[in-house]
């Protein structure tokens, strides 16, 4: 059996095929402790994220959100050359959870297909300029990781990097364009990445300031 918690979505309970509603309620019980520690932390997440509403000043990378009443049923989002417009029914509120939900989705998205345009551009620059090989760029979106190097040198990085400052986004890509020669933290490793992004130390501290998926 498993607990999750994750902010707007409460907590969940997933249990085997055959497992009985009776003792899912016990490991529920047996774990209270657990759920109210973690509820107060994402208790502080949810606060923390922005409620989006038509006055909302939002911009993702190169994008910026318009939120538009509509007199039409049904969501709709829309990405143009320069914004990302989202249309949605006049007599709901927009700060309605499920609304506020696909608002996000929506800036996910919009994300999604700004790291795809924009990192690998970004990944093959730095490459070229300390002389590095590298496979492949995946854009994924990770829960825990802002990028990784695979022992065949691929370079996955989180569409989430879009929302970082360009010196962090930079580290990023470096640090993991570093492990194309060095697969590990070894002190060589961090010598090797000091020259080619000084301050390294410095933003990777930076770095922990910042969380996934909170915008």
């Amino acid at each position: 059996m498993r607990i999750s918690i994750r902010p707007e979505k409460g907590i969940r309970v997933s249990l085997p095929l055959r497992g009985s509603f009776d003792k899912a309620e016990a490991f529920v019980h047996e774990k209270l402790d657990w759920i109210k520690h973690h509820q107060q932390k994402i208790a502080q997440q949810e606060n923390r994220l922005t409620l989006f509403t038509e006055e909302t000043e939002f911009r993702t990378f190169s994008h910026q959100l318009k939120l538009v009443p509509s007199e039409k049923p049904d969501v709709k989002a829309r990405l143009h050359q320069d914004f990302l417009e989202i249309s949605f029914p006049a007599y709901r509120p927009v700060t309605e959870p499920a609304l506020q939900q696909t608002i996000r989705h929506a800036i996910e998205e919009t994300y999604r297909h700004e790291a795809k345009v924009f990192l690998p551009q970004r990944v093959a620059f730095f490459a070229e300029r300390f002389g590095l090989q590298f496979g492949k760029v995946t854009i994924k979106k990770a829960s825990s990781r802002w990028g990784s190097c695979s022992h065949t040198n691929n370079i996955n990085l989180n569409l989430h990097l879009m929302r970082l400052p360009e010196r962090l986004r930079d580290y990023v890509i470096l640090h993991e364009l570093a492990h194309i020669t060095e697969k590990n933290h070894g002190p060589r490793f961090w010598a090797l990445l000091e020259q080619m992004c000084p301050g390294s130390r410095q933003l990777d501290n930076e770095m922990k300031t910042y969380r996934i998926g909170i915008y």
